[in-house]
């Protein structure tokens, strides 16, 4: 599976520096009170470089099975008739990421981006429901051969950056890498409707290993 997107590399720009000062800072004033800013900020750049880890995970799900877009908990599961993300009624899963969860997003199946949407908004905490209207966003429509799916990525109080670098007619395969939400998120999948939900409230998945829907296997389309 290609791998076009890496976290480590989108978060060099934050961790590289901090880790750089700091490590500075305790080889340059070992002997003087300096030291302990040099330690404080060298943790602060540990703690980012954990934030931005990404390591390979082994997609294993069946045809039909849908793979979960991002590490959290599950928050909700709905069936809306109308969203401004789906065309007609859909099936809505809420993921949500705290900040030690790993913050990839990752393909729930294979199909080609139709289109990508992307909204401002505010930056409440991602774990209310409200967040869904009125947080900055950015929805993911995939067209599938089960028909079509979106993956919403939610920025949340603290994560100030989506990050999308896929276009309009990539093709992604189920489980790769396709962004990420910086420091704390809400990621939300839409589904056809019926599809079969693999997952409850207050389950903990992981991005391309938790199976966390299913498609019958009479859906697939001609």
């Amino acid at each position: 599976m290609k791998q076009t997107f890496s976290g480590w590399r989108c978060g060099l720009p934050f961790y590289g520096p901090t880790l750089l000062a700091g490590l500075a800072l305790l080889v340059l004033f070992f002997n003087s009170a300096l030291v302990w800013a040099g330690l404080a900020i060298t943790l602060l750049g540990i703690g980012m470089t954990l934030f931005f880890r990404d390591f390979p995970r082994e997609v294993r799900a069946e045809p039909n099975e849908l793979v979960a877009p991002a590490d959290g908990t599950i928050v909700a599961i709905e069936d809306l008739e109308e969203s401004l993300h789906y065309e007609g009624p859909s099936r809505r899963i809420s993921i949500f990421l705290s900040l030690f969860d790993v913050h990839v997003n990752r393909a729930p199946y294979s199909g080609q981006v139709r289109d990508i949407r992307y909204k401002e908004g505010l930056f409440k905490d991602a774990r209310k429901p409200e967040t869904t209207e009125v947080n900055e966003s950015n929805a993911v429509w995939m067209d599938t051969d089960r028909g079509l799916i979106t993956v919403r990525q939610i920025s949340g109080a603290v994560a100030r950056r989506i990050v999308c670098p896929v276009e309009v007619g990539a093709t992604l395969a189920k489980g790769e890498k396709f962004g990420m939400i910086r420091f704390g998120s809400r990621t939300e999948l839409y589904l056809p409707p019926g599809t079969e939900v693999r997952v409850k409230l207050k389950d903990k998945v992981r991005a391309g290993s938790s199976i966390i829907a299913a498609f019958a296997a009479e859906s697939v389309q001609d």
